[in-house]
């Protein structure tokens, strides 16, 4: 039997999200009542690992960061730039999504290229990658890779943290979608994936509030180089 990474088709995949509509409604699958949470939820996550701009705490705005995956920018827009941190670069391989983005102030570069094509500038290095419901869309070798190549992004001083918010399967099994050409990952996978790009894990916590949606479970991994 085939792995569900193997039927990863690029092709397909931004075949499907280029016939989606450039809003929040399209980005969330039509559900766009669950962006309130989820920005919640990430904000009250990263306030764990010490960014942010709440006054009197031991919070800090990080001066850049890296979005994969941006889509629109409702992430971007709706916590990064909210508080979080002063310049964005995101990584958005569908055009169309970005079209305004490139407008917004605090964004700093856009890339319309895929999370396997991507390379960082030399040089420049990012406090924080945040990487949100996009991973599915890349086979295990090139998320290692694609993760290997954030962990060299980061601040060296060791105070750089990496995100990955992503949809688990409910077993422990990969599972494929034929519908947008992508795997949705059992979190034993995603642990597995982290350790082979030689990423720590800090800490790992379920977004809650999705329940009553009938959603899958989605988890927050905060990660580190080792």
């Amino acid at each position: 039997m085939s792995k569900p990474d193997s039927l990863i088709s690029k092709t397909d995949g931004l075949a499907y999200w280029t016939s989606i509509s450039p809003d929040i409604t399209g980005m969330l699958g039509g559900f766009p009542h669950i962006s309130r949470v989820d920005l919640r939820g990430s904000r009250n996550f990263l306030a764990k690992h010490g960014f942010g701009s709440k006054p009197g705490s031991q919070q800090r705005v990080a001066k850049l960061a890296l979005e994969g995956g941006a889509g629109i920018g409702r992430i971007t827009q709706g916590l990064l730039l909210d508080g979080i941190c002063e310049k964005v670069d995101v990584i958005e391989p569908v055009e169309k999504f970005t079209a305004k983005l490139k407008e917004t102030e605090g964004v700093r570069k856009v890339w319309n290229i895929g999370l396997e094509d991507w390379v960082a500038t030399e040089g420049e290095k990012y406090d924080l990658i945040w990487i949100q419901w996009c991973v599915g869309h890349l086979r295990d070798e090139q998320l290692v890779a694609f993760l290997k190549r954030c962990k060299g992004a980061l601040v060296e001083e060791g105070d750089g943290l990496i995100v990955v918010k992503e949809n688990n399967t409910t077993g422990m099994r990969d599972e494929f979608d034929e519908v947008d050409s992508s795997v949705t990952r059992a979190d034993a996978s995603l642990r597995r994936i982290f350790k082979e790009a030689g990423l720590k894990l800090l800490r790992a916590e379920l977004q809650s509030g999705f329940q009553a949606e009938g959603l899958l479970p989605v988890r927050m991994y905060a990660l580190k180089p080792e």
